[in-house]
Protein backbone atom coordinates (compact mmCIF):
# COMPACT_ATOMS: atom_id res chain seq x y z
CA UNK A 1 0.00 0.00 0.00
CA UNK A 2 1.24 3.57 -0.63
CA UNK A 3 2.45 4.59 3.33
CA UNK A 4 1.42 7.98 3.04
CA UNK A 5 2.19 8.45 6.95
CA UNK A 6 5.70 7.32 7.00
CA UNK A 7 7.90 4.26 7.68
CA UNK A 8 7.67 3.99 11.06
CA UNK A 9 8.74 -0.05 12.06
CA UNK A 10 6.08 -0.97 14.25
CA UNK A 11 3.45 -3.29 12.79
CA UNK A 12 0.04 -2.92 14.93
CA UNK A 13 -2.10 -6.34 15.64
CA UNK A 14 -3.99 -5.45 19.01
CA UNK A 15 -5.27 -2.28 20.87
CA UNK A 16 -6.92 -1.68 24.11
CA UNK A 17 -6.82 1.52 26.35
CA UNK A 18 -3.70 3.49 25.24
CA UNK A 19 -1.77 0.40 24.46
CA UNK A 20 -1.10 -1.68 21.59
CA UNK A 21 0.60 -5.05 20.68
CA UNK A 22 2.51 -6.04 18.09
CA UNK A 23 2.08 -9.81 16.25
CA UNK A 24 5.43 -10.82 18.27
CA UNK A 25 3.55 -9.89 21.60
CA UNK A 26 5.56 -6.60 22.33
CA UNK A 27 3.08 -4.03 24.11
CA UNK A 28 3.57 -0.19 23.53
CA UNK A 29 2.14 2.99 25.26
CA UNK A 30 1.14 5.03 22.61
CA UNK A 31 1.55 8.13 23.43
CA UNK A 32 -0.13 9.81 20.50
CA UNK A 33 -3.62 8.15 20.72
CA UNK A 34 -3.46 7.44 17.03
CA UNK A 35 -2.22 10.89 16.43
CA UNK A 36 -4.89 12.68 18.45
CA UNK A 37 -8.05 10.01 17.49
CA UNK A 38 -7.86 7.87 20.35
CA UNK A 39 -9.42 10.24 22.83
CA UNK A 40 -11.30 7.56 24.82
CA UNK A 41 -8.73 5.09 24.29
CA UNK A 42 -8.85 2.02 21.89
CA UNK A 43 -11.63 -0.31 21.51
CA UNK A 44 -13.31 0.85 25.07
CA UNK A 45 -15.85 -1.99 25.92
CA UNK A 46 -18.62 0.98 25.84
CA UNK A 47 -17.69 2.10 22.39
CA UNK A 48 -16.67 -1.92 21.17
CA UNK A 49 -20.99 -2.50 22.34
CA UNK A 50 -22.62 0.20 20.52
CA UNK A 51 -20.44 -0.88 17.05
CA UNK A 52 -22.12 -4.27 17.97
CA UNK A 53 -25.49 -3.10 19.02
CA UNK A 54 -25.72 -0.80 16.16
CA UNK A 55 -24.24 -3.51 13.68
CA UNK A 56 -27.08 -5.68 13.74
CA UNK A 57 -29.22 -2.87 13.11
CA UNK A 58 -28.01 -0.45 10.42
CA UNK A 59 -24.91 0.35 9.63
CA UNK A 60 -24.83 2.31 5.90
CA UNK A 61 -27.64 4.46 5.69
CA UNK A 62 -26.33 6.28 2.68
CA UNK A 63 -27.46 9.80 2.30
CA UNK A 64 -30.81 10.01 3.75
CA UNK A 65 -32.03 10.43 7.35
CA UNK A 66 -30.94 7.91 9.55
CA UNK A 67 -32.35 7.74 13.40
CA UNK A 68 -28.65 7.60 14.62
CA UNK A 69 -27.24 10.66 12.20
CA UNK A 70 -30.07 12.64 13.63
CA UNK A 71 -29.09 12.24 17.42
CA UNK A 72 -25.77 12.84 16.91
CA UNK A 73 -26.50 16.32 14.53
CA UNK A 74 -28.71 17.23 17.47
CA UNK A 75 -25.99 16.26 20.32
CA UNK A 76 -23.19 18.35 18.17
CA UNK A 77 -25.39 21.09 18.25
CA UNK A 78 -25.69 20.61 21.89
CA UNK A 79 -22.05 21.00 22.67
CA UNK A 80 -20.86 23.76 20.31
CA UNK A 81 -19.51 26.68 21.45
CA UNK A 82 -21.02 29.61 22.33
CA UNK A 83 -22.05 31.15 18.56
CA UNK A 84 -22.77 27.97 16.92
CA UNK A 85 -24.56 25.83 20.00
CA UNK A 86 -28.41 24.87 19.39
CA UNK A 87 -28.10 27.18 16.41
CA UNK A 88 -26.51 25.30 13.90
CA UNK A 89 -26.12 22.81 11.09
CA UNK A 90 -23.87 19.70 9.98
CA UNK A 91 -21.71 18.34 7.16
CA UNK A 92 -20.84 15.28 8.12
CA UNK A 93 -17.73 13.65 6.48
CA UNK A 94 -15.01 10.96 6.76
CA UNK A 95 -11.62 12.85 7.08
CA UNK A 96 -10.38 16.34 8.48
CA UNK A 97 -9.57 16.97 4.66
CA UNK A 98 -13.08 16.22 3.45
CA UNK A 99 -14.59 18.84 6.30
CA UNK A 100 -11.83 21.79 5.04
CA UNK A 101 -12.59 21.19 1.47
CA UNK A 102 -16.44 21.63 2.78
CA UNK A 103 -15.69 24.68 4.68
CA UNK A 104 -14.11 26.49 1.91
CA UNK A 105 -16.55 24.92 -0.91
CA UNK A 106 -19.68 26.71 1.51
CA UNK A 107 -17.36 29.68 2.65
CA UNK A 108 -17.07 30.60 -0.96
CA UNK A 109 -21.05 30.17 -1.54
CA UNK A 110 -22.25 31.77 1.09
CA UNK A 111 -20.23 34.87 1.33
CA UNK A 112 -19.72 35.13 -2.53
CA UNK A 113 -15.87 35.83 -2.08
CA UNK A 114 -13.41 33.64 -3.57
CA UNK A 115 -9.55 34.43 -1.18
CA UNK A 116 -8.90 32.17 1.60
CA UNK A 117 -6.31 33.31 4.86
CA UNK A 118 -4.51 31.11 6.46
CA UNK A 119 -1.95 30.52 8.29
CA UNK A 120 2.39 29.92 8.58
CA UNK A 121 2.41 26.53 9.78
CA UNK A 122 -0.93 25.42 9.14
CA UNK A 123 -2.24 21.94 8.76
CA UNK A 124 -5.71 21.70 7.32
CA UNK A 125 -5.62 18.58 4.95
CA UNK A 126 -3.47 17.22 1.46
CA UNK A 127 -6.54 16.88 -1.19
CA UNK A 128 -7.11 19.90 -3.22
CA UNK A 129 -8.27 22.64 -1.45
CA UNK A 130 -7.36 22.12 2.03
CA UNK A 131 -3.82 21.17 0.59
CA UNK A 132 -3.51 24.47 -0.69
CA UNK A 133 -4.41 25.73 2.61
CA UNK A 134 -1.79 23.20 4.07
CA UNK A 135 1.63 24.95 4.85
CA UNK A 136 4.02 21.89 5.20
CA UNK A 137 6.74 21.66 2.41
CA UNK A 138 6.04 17.23 2.04
CA UNK A 139 2.34 17.72 1.68
CA UNK A 140 3.33 20.73 -1.06
CA UNK A 141 6.31 20.32 -2.93
CA UNK A 142 6.08 18.65 -6.60
CA UNK A 143 2.04 19.09 -6.21
CA UNK A 144 1.25 22.36 -7.52
CA UNK A 145 -0.30 24.55 -8.87
CA UNK A 146 -3.06 24.68 -5.94
CA UNK A 147 -6.38 26.40 -5.22
CA UNK A 148 -5.57 29.66 -6.21
CA UNK A 149 -6.61 32.65 -3.47
CA UNK A 150 -4.73 31.54 -0.69
CA UNK A 151 -2.99 34.12 1.46
CA UNK A 152 -1.19 33.09 4.23
CA UNK A 153 -0.15 34.96 7.23
CA UNK A 154 2.54 34.61 10.56
CA UNK A 155 1.11 32.58 13.43
CA UNK A 156 1.81 33.82 16.57
CA UNK A 157 4.51 31.01 17.32
CA UNK A 158 6.14 32.77 19.79
CA UNK A 159 9.05 30.39 20.58
CA UNK A 160 10.27 31.06 16.84
CA UNK A 161 8.51 34.31 15.80
CA UNK A 162 10.24 36.22 12.56
CA UNK A 163 9.23 39.79 14.27
CA UNK A 164 10.31 41.58 17.19
CA UNK A 165 8.34 40.95 20.55
CA UNK A 166 9.83 43.97 22.44
CA UNK A 167 6.81 45.77 22.13
CA UNK A 168 4.11 43.84 21.05
CA UNK A 169 3.21 40.17 21.97
CA UNK A 170 3.19 37.49 18.81
CA UNK A 171 -0.38 37.53 19.50
CA UNK A 172 -1.12 41.43 19.00
CA UNK A 173 1.08 41.43 15.94
CA UNK A 174 0.01 38.41 14.24
CA UNK A 175 -3.51 39.37 14.80
CA UNK A 176 -3.34 43.17 13.86
CA UNK A 177 -1.74 41.82 10.37
CA UNK A 178 -4.81 40.28 9.77
CA UNK A 179 -6.80 42.98 10.57
CA UNK A 180 -4.67 45.39 8.17
CA UNK A 181 -4.36 42.24 5.23
CA UNK A 182 -8.74 42.23 5.60
CA UNK A 183 -8.94 46.11 6.25
CA UNK A 184 -6.87 48.09 4.61
CA UNK A 185 -6.82 49.54 0.59
CA UNK A 186 -4.23 47.68 -1.86
CA UNK A 187 -2.98 44.54 -0.04
CA UNK A 188 -5.05 42.69 -2.62
CA UNK A 189 -7.05 40.73 -0.10
CA UNK A 190 -9.89 42.10 -0.93
CA UNK A 191 -12.24 38.88 -1.59
CA UNK A 192 -12.01 37.36 1.61
CA UNK A 193 -14.39 34.61 2.16
CA UNK A 194 -12.88 33.32 5.40
CA UNK A 195 -9.95 33.29 7.46
CA UNK A 196 -9.27 29.56 8.82
CA UNK A 197 -7.38 29.11 11.74
CA UNK A 198 -6.05 26.07 14.66
CA UNK A 199 -7.00 27.44 17.72
CA UNK A 200 -4.24 25.26 18.80
CA UNK A 201 -1.55 24.70 15.87
CA UNK A 202 -1.03 21.00 15.24
CA UNK A 203 1.28 19.47 12.64
CA UNK A 204 2.76 23.13 12.66
CA UNK A 205 4.38 22.32 16.16
CA UNK A 206 1.49 22.36 18.94
CA UNK A 207 1.51 26.09 19.44
CA UNK A 208 -1.30 27.46 22.06
CA UNK A 209 -1.82 31.22 21.30
CA UNK A 210 -3.00 33.41 23.90
CA UNK A 211 -6.48 34.02 23.62
CA UNK A 212 -5.84 37.46 22.30
CA UNK A 213 -5.11 35.81 18.94
CA UNK A 214 -8.33 34.98 18.06
CA UNK A 215 -10.23 37.63 19.68
CA UNK A 216 -8.43 40.12 17.31
CA UNK A 217 -9.06 37.61 14.28
CA UNK A 218 -12.77 37.80 15.20
CA UNK A 219 -12.87 41.80 15.24
CA UNK A 220 -10.63 42.06 12.21
CA UNK A 221 -13.45 39.23 10.40
CA UNK A 222 -16.64 41.17 11.74
CA UNK A 223 -15.00 44.68 10.21
CA UNK A 224 -14.51 42.71 7.10
CA UNK A 225 -17.54 40.40 6.41
CA UNK A 226 -15.33 37.89 6.41
CA UNK A 227 -16.11 34.40 8.19
CA UNK A 228 -14.10 32.91 10.92
CA UNK A 229 -13.79 28.85 10.71
CA UNK A 230 -11.84 27.30 13.20
CA UNK A 231 -10.35 24.26 12.73
CA UNK A 232 -10.42 21.75 15.44
CA UNK A 233 -9.76 18.75 13.34
CA UNK A 234 -7.01 17.47 16.22
CA UNK A 235 -6.97 20.04 19.17
CA UNK A 236 -10.96 19.67 19.62
CA UNK A 237 -13.32 16.86 21.77
CA UNK A 238 -11.70 17.40 24.66
CA UNK A 239 -8.11 17.55 24.62
CA UNK A 240 -7.23 20.66 25.53
CA UNK A 241 -9.26 21.05 28.51
CA UNK A 242 -12.01 22.31 27.05
CA UNK A 243 -14.68 20.39 24.37
CA UNK A 244 -13.77 23.10 21.81
CA UNK A 245 -9.80 24.41 21.89
CA UNK A 246 -11.49 28.02 20.79
CA UNK A 247 -13.42 27.90 24.32
CA UNK A 248 -10.31 29.01 25.77
CA UNK A 249 -10.70 32.75 24.19
CA UNK A 250 -14.61 32.83 24.37
CA UNK A 251 -14.70 33.55 20.80
CA UNK A 252 -17.57 32.57 18.40
CA UNK A 253 -16.91 31.44 15.38
CA UNK A 254 -19.02 31.01 12.25
CA UNK A 255 -18.02 27.57 11.40
CA UNK A 256 -15.88 24.33 13.28
CA UNK A 257 -14.75 21.57 11.61
CA UNK A 258 -14.07 18.76 14.06
CA UNK A 259 -12.59 14.61 13.44
CA UNK A 260 -10.30 12.59 14.83
CA UNK A 261 -11.01 12.16 18.52
CA UNK A 262 -14.92 12.58 17.66
CA UNK A 263 -14.89 9.29 15.78
CA UNK A 264 -12.31 7.52 17.91
CA UNK A 265 -11.92 4.10 16.04
CA UNK A 266 -14.03 4.93 13.17
CA UNK A 267 -13.87 7.53 10.52
CA UNK A 268 -16.18 10.69 11.61
CA UNK A 269 -15.78 14.01 10.84
CA UNK A 270 -17.61 17.28 9.73
CA UNK A 271 -18.26 21.08 9.70
CA UNK A 272 -20.32 22.82 11.73
CA UNK A 273 -21.82 25.71 10.50
CA UNK A 274 -24.50 28.80 11.51
CA UNK A 275 -27.79 28.44 10.38
CA UNK A 276 -28.11 31.16 8.28
CA UNK A 277 -25.24 30.03 6.62
CA UNK A 278 -26.67 26.59 6.30
CA UNK A 279 -29.44 28.15 4.69
CA UNK A 280 -27.42 29.82 1.67
CA UNK A 281 -26.24 25.97 0.59
CA UNK A 282 -28.46 24.73 -1.86
CA UNK A 283 -29.53 21.04 -1.43
CA UNK A 284 -27.19 18.10 -3.28
CA UNK A 285 -24.43 20.23 -4.02
CA UNK A 286 -22.14 18.50 -1.88
CA UNK A 287 -22.98 15.11 -2.13
CA UNK A 288 -21.33 12.45 0.48
CA UNK A 289 -22.05 8.83 0.45
CA UNK A 290 -20.79 7.39 3.29
CA UNK A 291 -21.13 10.49 5.41
CA UNK A 292 -21.89 9.88 9.22
CA UNK A 293 -23.36 6.44 8.37
CA UNK A 294 -24.96 4.81 11.58
CA UNK A 295 -22.13 3.22 12.90
CA UNK A 296 -20.06 5.93 12.56
CA UNK A 297 -22.90 7.92 14.22
CA UNK A 298 -23.21 5.38 17.24
CA UNK A 299 -19.81 5.47 18.35
CA UNK A 300 -19.46 9.08 17.75
CA UNK A 301 -22.57 9.46 19.98
CA UNK A 302 -20.57 7.09 22.86
CA UNK A 303 -17.50 9.03 22.65
CA UNK A 304 -19.29 12.13 22.99
CA UNK A 305 -21.04 10.30 26.09
CA UNK A 306 -17.71 9.44 27.85
CA UNK A 307 -16.68 13.08 27.28
CA UNK A 308 -19.39 14.70 29.38
CA UNK A 309 -19.81 11.64 31.93
CA UNK A 310 -19.04 13.44 35.33
CA UNK A 311 -17.65 10.84 37.11
CA UNK A 312 -15.03 10.46 34.28
CA UNK A 313 -14.58 14.11 34.31
CA UNK A 314 -11.97 13.24 31.51
CA UNK A 315 -11.92 16.81 30.02
CA UNK A 316 -11.17 18.84 33.13
CA UNK A 317 -8.37 15.78 34.08
CA UNK A 318 -6.73 16.41 31.19
CA UNK A 319 -6.27 19.86 31.98
CA UNK A 320 -5.14 18.96 34.81
CA UNK A 321 -2.84 16.17 34.23
CA UNK A 322 -1.10 18.34 31.38
CA UNK A 323 -0.19 21.14 33.49
CA UNK A 324 1.13 18.34 36.14
CA UNK A 325 2.91 16.68 32.56
CA UNK A 326 4.14 19.83 31.32
CA UNK A 327 5.88 20.65 35.05
CA UNK A 328 7.14 17.38 35.06
CA UNK A 329 9.06 17.50 32.19
CA UNK A 330 10.45 20.73 32.15
CA UNK A 331 12.04 19.51 35.36
CA UNK A 332 14.13 17.09 33.45
CA UNK A 333 16.50 19.68 32.89
CA UNK A 334 17.62 18.68 29.55
CA UNK A 335 19.79 21.06 27.56
CA UNK A 336 17.88 19.92 24.55
CA UNK A 337 14.55 20.96 25.95
CA UNK A 338 13.97 24.73 24.29
CA UNK A 339 10.11 24.99 25.09
CA UNK A 340 7.57 22.46 26.83
CA UNK A 341 4.22 24.13 25.60
CA UNK A 342 0.47 23.20 24.96
CA UNK A 343 -2.32 22.75 26.54
CA UNK A 344 -4.68 19.78 28.16
CA UNK A 345 -2.98 16.57 27.09
CA UNK A 346 -2.04 18.48 23.76
CA UNK A 347 1.81 18.95 24.58
CA UNK A 348 4.43 20.15 22.52
CA UNK A 349 8.27 19.72 23.64
CA UNK A 350 10.76 21.24 21.10
CA UNK A 351 14.22 20.07 21.02
CA UNK A 352 16.75 21.53 19.85
CA UNK A 353 20.60 21.68 20.11
CA UNK A 354 21.25 24.40 21.41
CA UNK A 355 18.76 26.78 23.73
CA UNK A 356 20.52 30.04 22.73
CA UNK A 357 20.35 30.08 19.38
CA UNK A 358 17.15 27.54 19.19
CA UNK A 359 19.11 25.65 16.60
CA UNK A 360 17.08 22.50 15.83
CA UNK A 361 18.04 19.11 17.04
CA UNK A 362 19.71 17.23 14.16
CA UNK A 363 18.04 14.27 12.22
CA UNK A 364 20.14 12.15 13.74
CA UNK A 365 20.11 12.74 17.18
CA UNK A 366 16.33 12.42 16.92
CA UNK A 367 16.08 9.43 15.43
CA UNK A 368 18.44 7.85 17.91
CA UNK A 369 15.80 9.47 20.67
CA UNK A 370 12.95 7.97 18.70
CA UNK A 371 14.37 4.72 18.43
CA UNK A 372 14.89 4.37 22.37
CA UNK A 373 11.69 5.35 23.65
CA UNK A 374 10.57 2.87 21.07
CA UNK A 375 12.74 -0.25 22.16
CA UNK A 376 11.68 0.86 25.55
CA UNK A 377 7.95 0.42 24.83
CA UNK A 378 6.86 4.04 24.43
CA UNK A 379 5.61 5.27 20.96
CA UNK A 380 5.82 9.19 20.37
CA UNK A 381 5.05 10.86 16.83
CA UNK A 382 7.14 14.07 16.16
CA UNK A 383 6.10 17.29 14.32
CA UNK A 384 6.60 20.86 13.68
CA UNK A 385 8.33 23.02 11.08
CA UNK A 386 12.16 20.95 11.71
CA UNK A 387 10.13 17.84 12.68
CA UNK A 388 11.82 18.65 15.96
CA UNK A 389 8.50 18.96 18.33
CA UNK A 390 8.24 15.36 20.37
CA UNK A 391 4.24 15.34 20.69
CA UNK A 392 2.68 14.64 24.03
CA UNK A 393 -0.69 13.54 23.35
CA UNK A 394 -2.21 10.50 24.81
CA UNK A 395 -5.93 8.96 25.06
CA UNK A 396 -7.09 11.34 27.94
CA UNK A 397 -7.76 7.86 29.73
CA UNK A 398 -4.64 7.27 29.92
CA UNK A 399 -3.48 5.77 33.69
CA UNK A 400 -1.33 8.85 35.70
CA UNK A 401 1.07 6.44 36.52
CA UNK A 402 1.37 5.02 33.06
CA UNK A 403 1.89 8.32 31.75
CA UNK A 404 4.61 9.48 33.85
CA UNK A 405 6.55 6.20 33.47
CA UNK A 406 6.23 6.84 29.85
CA UNK A 407 8.04 10.09 30.06
CA UNK A 408 10.41 8.64 32.26
CA UNK A 409 11.05 6.67 28.97
CA UNK A 410 11.60 9.70 26.82
CA UNK A 411 13.64 11.68 29.96
CA UNK A 412 16.16 8.62 30.05
CA UNK A 413 16.36 9.27 25.84
CA UNK A 414 17.28 12.70 26.11
CA UNK A 415 20.21 11.77 28.29
CA UNK A 416 21.70 8.96 26.02
CA UNK A 417 21.81 11.63 23.49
Amino acid sequence: MARGGGRMPVVMDRAFGVTIQDPDGNTFVDLSAGVGVSSVGRCHPKVVEAIRKQSEVLMHAMEVNSTKRTELASKISEIMPDGLRNDCITFFAQSGSDALEAAVKFAKRVTGRHQIVAFHGGYHGVWNASNALTTGTAYRKGYGPFMGGVIHAPYPYAYRFPFDTSHKSAEQIAGEYVDYLLNTPYTAADDVAAVIVEPVQGEGGYVPPSPEFLQLLRKACDKSGTLLIVDEVQCGAGRTGKMWAVEHSGVKPDMLTFGKGMGGDVPMAGLVMRSDLAAKIPDGSVPNTFAANSLSAAVALTNISLLQDLELDLINRAQQLGEEAKEYIRGFNSPYIGEVRGRGLMIGIELVEDQATKEPLTGEKLGKLMGHVLSHGVLMVPCGRYTNVMRVMPSLTIPRKLLFKSLDVFGEGLRSL
